[in-house]
């Protein structure tokens, strides 16, 4: 049984984070609603100047994530200290990632694609998990998707995301000779390569999709995102500055076609990593698949009760990619802890 003062604790804590996620949420939000505008022609720029820089192996709908000029960031703790680097510097690789003459080993054949979330970017996300994969023996690769040039990224529509996502698929199985590779992703990132895998083939060239806290069944955003529907004229102005959050609101058309006709392919492996305390997928239930031999749903404490680790941090949790490397090697899973 829990005792009293875990309880107090976890009281203590769940509202102060829920609070805090949703202030840094609102703060993305509105800085995706003010870069939005405009975000067409400024991806076609970054298009095009890809275009001309990259390797003839770039595949279509390749973005400036895919330069080889691009600085590699310091690991870091949490969220807020990577995506403030992010901002000064929007192209950051993570450390380990995008070594394009990285041949995946017999212990892990298959490489890792890191895809990240919505308002975020490749180094926000993945500044703890990438170096960690990379010590562990992976070849990593991580794109930035769905957006104009800068930090705040994955606002465009899901399906062209997926288009991008599986053009850079493409290119890593194409350096590093693997039929397939894992991908890894958090938020949207966790969800969007559904539609891929559903849609444009990623069935056939995925193993596994591990994803930390997906929409897989929409979020209310604590109610907001239904209250927003039932004022006229604000899902259509949501919906304009970001698609992929119009698409992500629970009962959204987009999230009815992704789930219809059954959320799994049998050919691929699933893990959901969840917590208690989403603050921006909620309920946090919504994450989870419909239950299969191929899926696997975990909450984070289900094996740390005590830990109060919210959407924004997920992917610097402990005992979060403790549950994730166990996803990706299974063979060699370890028990996870606090």
């Amino acid at each position: 049984m829990r005792s009293n003062g875990t309880m107090r604790t976890r009281r203590r804590r769940r509202p102060l984070a829920a609070l805090t996620g949703l202030v840094v949420t609102a703060g993305l939000v509105l800085t995706g609603t003010v870069t939005a505008p405009g975000a067409q022609a400024a991806t076609a720029r970054a298009t095009a100047a890809t275009a001309a820089s990259a390797p003839a192996a770039s595949a279509p709908h390749a973005t400036a994530s895919l330069t080889a000029a691009d600085p590699v960031g310091p690991r870091q703790g949490d969220f807020l200290s990577a995506f403030l680097y992010s901002v000064a510097k929007p192209t950051a690789l993570p450390i380990g990632a995008n070594d394009w003459s990285c041949k995946p080993g017999r212990a892990h054949p298959r490489p890792v694609v890191l895809v990240h979330g919505t308002f975020e970017n490749r180094y926000a996300n993945w500044a703890a998990l990438s170096p960690t994969l990379k010590d562990a023996g992976y070849c990593v690769f991580a794109l930035n998707y769905g957006g104009a040039q800068g930090p705040v990224l994955a606002t465009g529509d899901i399906a062209k995301s997926a288009g991008q996502l599986a053009a850079f698929v493409d290119r890593v199985r194409a350096a590093t000779g693997a039929d397939k590779v894992d991908l890894v992703g958090y938020s949207q990132g966790g969800m969007m390569p559904r539609y891929y895998i559903k849609n444009l083939g990623g069935a056939a060239k995925t193993g596994r999709l591990v994803a930390f806290v997906p929409p897989n069944h929409g979020t209310s955003l604590l109610g907001l995102g239904l209250l927003a529907r039932l004022i006229p004229g604000v899902d259509v102005v949501v919906g304009a500055a970001c698609p992929a959050c119009e698409q992500q609101v629970v009962g959204s058309r987009f999230l009815k076609e992704l789930n219809a006709g059954g959320e799994t392919d049998p050919a691929v492996d699933y893990t959901v990593i969840t917590t208690w305390y989403d603050e921006v997928v909620t309920p946090y239930s919504s994450a989870f698949l419909a239950p299969a031999r191929n899926v696997t749903n975990e909450t984070v404490q289900s094996h740390c009760l005590i830990s109060p680790i919210t959407h924004l941090n997920i992917t610097y949790n402990r005992t979060a990619t403790r549950l994730a490397l166990n996803a990706l090697d299974p063979a060699h899973a370890q028990r996870p802890t606090c």
